[in-house]
């Protein structure tokens, strides 16, 4: 049986504007779980690593981010709201990508459930120091995210870009999310 909890999940593909709700949320107060990949990432060049290095094995990536999200989703509050910057079941669409069977990550997604998943429409491409995307592999792990979450029974809300004003855009994004958090 399926636990929910007062967990919520960002998701959608990379350059979407999840790392922006994240912070933002984290400003008015709630709980947040950065994007773990980024975080990992991050420590790992600090030591010396290149984005090349980390992310030439892209199975043995990927096998590393589902471990270190399950570690931090073992440490969060069950009782508090809770936002996800990605989550577990995100590694279904990324071990797809990469060719990995993702068995396992759905057989780990059966133990709880998140109260909602917002998916955000994608934004115009960035390119940043953690990306390693190309346009044709977003547009399928937008695909991928999307189907992973439903096809585990999570309702999705859709979260679209609203108006190419970014602050106005991120305002009423984080007003239809909070909308449907505590309706």
């Amino acid at each position: 049986m399926k636990i929910k909890l007062n967990w919520y999940v960002i998701t959608g593909g990379p350059s979407s504007g999840k790392t922006t709700i994240i912070n933002e949320l984290s400003k008015l107060g709630y709980l947040i779980v950065p994007n773990m990949a980024r975080v990992y990432i991050d420590q790992e060049i600090v030591k010396g690593k290149s984005l090349k290095e980390l992310r030439s094995y892209e199975t043995k990536f990927q096998r590393k981010i589902l471990k270190i999200k399950i570690e931090a989703e073992e440490k969060m509050p069950k009782d508090k709201i809770v936002f996800l910057d990605n989550a577990v079941p995100c590694s279904i669409a990324y071990y797809q990508i990469c060719g990995l069977d993702p068995k396992e990550v759905i057989q780990l997604c059966q133990k709880e459930q998140y109260r909602k998943v917002f998916f955000l429409e994608q934004l115009p491409f960035e390119q940043d120091r953690a990306r390693t995307e190309n346009l044709k592999t977003i547009g399928k792990l937008n695909r991928l995210l999307r189907e992973a979450y439903e096809n585990l029974g999570y309702e999705v809300v859709f979260v679209p870009r609203f108006t190419p004003i970014r602050d106005i855009s991120i305002a009423k994004r984080l007003e239809l999310i909070l909308t449907h958090v505590h309706y």
